[in-house]
């Protein structure tokens, strides 16, 4: 019990974000994640390429 008891004592010190911040943290991981996407589609499309020539197909 006092292990529960520690845990919620612990959450009330929590800096919780606002709903503006969560949304602006939000877009920016969604960003990051699509341009990550977007880069390594890329590499992927021109290895493929490139291992189709070297290969002679």
């Amino acid at each position: 019990m006092a292990f529960i008891k520690n845990v919620f004592n612990e959450m009330r010190l929590v800096t919780w974000p606002t709903g503006k911040e969560l949304l602006r943290y939000t877009g920016i991981v969604l960003g990051t994640i699509i341009l990550v996407a977007l880069f390594l589609g890329i590499v992927d499309y021109g290895a493929s390429l490139a291992f189709e020539w070297f290969i002679g197909l």
